[in-house]
């Protein structure tokens, strides 16, 4: 079984792409921004996925969802 999804996550605020990856313990893709929210595209399992909500909480930005690709 892969383990391995593609997952979106919403934060508050707008970020630049570069200044995420720059210290993100995994890639991520900006998908969307607006003046409001950021959406950000991730490959990863669970535990990437923790490690990057962590990251991002570290950073100080605010969640505001998180969704998964359900495998087929």
């Amino acid at each position: 079984m892969d383990d391995i999804r593609q997952f979106r996550i919403r934060i508050l605020g707008q970020v630049e792409e570069a200044e995420l990856n720059a210290r993100s313990p995994l890639y991520l893709k900006v998908a969307s921004s607006d003046k409001n929210a950021t959406d950000l595209a991730l490959e990863a399992d669970q535990a990437g996925v923790i490690g990057v909500l962590r990251h991002l909480h570290g950073l100080g930005f605010v969640l505001l969802s998180l969704d998964g690709a359900i495998p087929e």
